[in-house]
């Protein structure tokens, strides 16, 4: 699936088939989720829904795999951390698109989450152009 990318090469929420990318969002701080859905709603990704943890996030795909092609997921949550969400995410679908968000950049998590199939991951806190890019090179 290939988005298109505006004047600025940061990427819109189209396709160039014209359908808009649907993303799930999932973290335990409100305050982050409500940064994620301005950044991607900008750019006119569909927010989908939002999570506030890991079993929430499952229910959620769940009911609404059909409409997401895209999950950001943080990695230190309470319930259900990001990296075992991560592992039943791709149970349920080996092709879903996760990037992870991360306020502990530590390598090792990140090459884990890799390691069980995360497309890549953003660090908090969270800059515009950079969640922009990162989910851009999943997409291109």
């Amino acid at each position: 699936m290939k988005v298109i990318f505006s004047e600025d090469g940061l990427p819109t929420g189209q396709t160039k088939s014209g359908q808009q990318i649907g993303v799930l969002c999932v973290d335990d701080s409100q305050f982050i989720l409500k940064q994620i859905s301005q950044i991607l709603g900008s750019r006119n990704f569909n927010i989908v829904d939002t999570a506030l943890n890991g079993a929430e996030a499952l229910i959620k795909y769940k009911e609404r795999q059909s409409e997401v092609q895209l999950i950001t997921l943080d990695i230190t949550m309470p319930e259900m951390d990001g990296l075992t969400t991560l592992k039943k995410l791709r149970e349920m679908n080996p092709n879903v698109n996760v990037i992870m968000v991360t306020a502990l950049g530590t390598a090792e998590t990140v090459k884990e989450a890799i390691k069980l199939g995360a497309k890549g991951y953003i660090v908090k806190p969270l800059n515009r152009e950079k969640v922009l890019e990162r989910i851009g090179k999943i997409f291109s």
